[in-house]
């Protein structure tokens, strides 16, 4: 059932994001009902220089679902989306242990699929992909975001093209690579473009799903190479641990789970 506040107070909706599905969340809230709703969104604050949000921002950890709940309390919120990466189970644990009464939508976007013409190979996780790596390309495209980057840093005779949205000059131990600095969303002709001018023969990729980075994987299939590809994480207690966590898979099913939670 929806929380009701007393008339002159506004419903407050708590967005744990950083992807870009939070920040879509985050402005179609506000375009559909601008101050008639408080918004906060959490970020984890390990990007410098975060796209401009709509309404207030938390940056930083909450100290656990402890430190959370108490959060969540103190400030009132009635409502939380949990639009954090499919990768970050951790929040997604807290976000379901914290908010107790509160309700909660877990918002996840569906992860990609492979077609017919498509050379997949899967595996668990970053270690099995790094294990799995020589044996398939020696010059890589490693999209995997730069705290997983310590698993392939040992590899010989490999050459590692890193895309990362956050600049680095320099990647301790690797020893043959270059780094691309880039934000998405990508396109196909930039992607297929960059994998040529470095002769990239595998990209590593972890499952994340949606738009914004899907270029890569049509540019490996114009290529021909493989893509070594890190399944997501088991869908545990963030997912359906609880009784009655809502789901979505859109910006726009998330949108209208607001509207009826809050009584719009």
């Amino acid at each position: 059932m929806p929380r009701r506040k007393p008339i002159n107070q506004k419903p407050h909706l708590l967005i744990l994001g950083g992807t870009g599905d939070a920040a879509a969340v985050a402005r179609a809230v506000a375009s559909a009902y601008g101050v008639r709703i408080q918004v906060t969104s959490s970020l984890a604050g390990r990007t410098r220089a975060p796209a401009s949000l709509p309404g207030s921002v938390h940056t930083g950890g909450f100290g656990g679902p402890e430190g959370l709940h108490a959060w969540i309390l103190a400030q009132g919120v009635d409502v939380v989306i949990d639009a954090t990466h499919p990768f970050a189970v951790q929040i997604s644990k807290h976000a379901v242990q914290a908010a107790h009464a509160v309700p909660v939508l877990r918002l996840d976007r569906p992860p990609w699929a492979p077609r017919p013409d498509d050379d997949w190979r899967s595996v668990t996780d970053i270690a099995a992909a790094a294990a799995l790596l020589p044996n398939v390309g020696r010059r890589v495209f490693l999209t995997v975001g730069a705290s997983e980057l310590a698993a392939f840093s040992e590899l010989e005779n490999v050459y590692f093209l890193i895309r990362l949205i956050e600049t680095l000059e320099t990647v301790s131990a690797f020893v043959d690579y270059d780094i691309v600095s880039a934000r998405g969303p990508f396109t196909k002709v930039g992607d297929l473009q960059l994998m040529k001018a470095h002769r990239i023969d595998v990209v590593v990729s972890k499952n994340s799903g949606g738009d914004a980075t899907v270029a890569k994987l049509h540019a490996a299939r114009v290529l021909g190479i493989p893509v070594v590809m890190i399944d997501r994480p088991p869908c545990d207690l963030g997912c359906a641990g609880r009784v009655g966590l809502s789901q979505a898979e859109t910006v726009q099913q998330a949108l209208f789970w607001i509207k009826q939670i809050v009584g719009f």
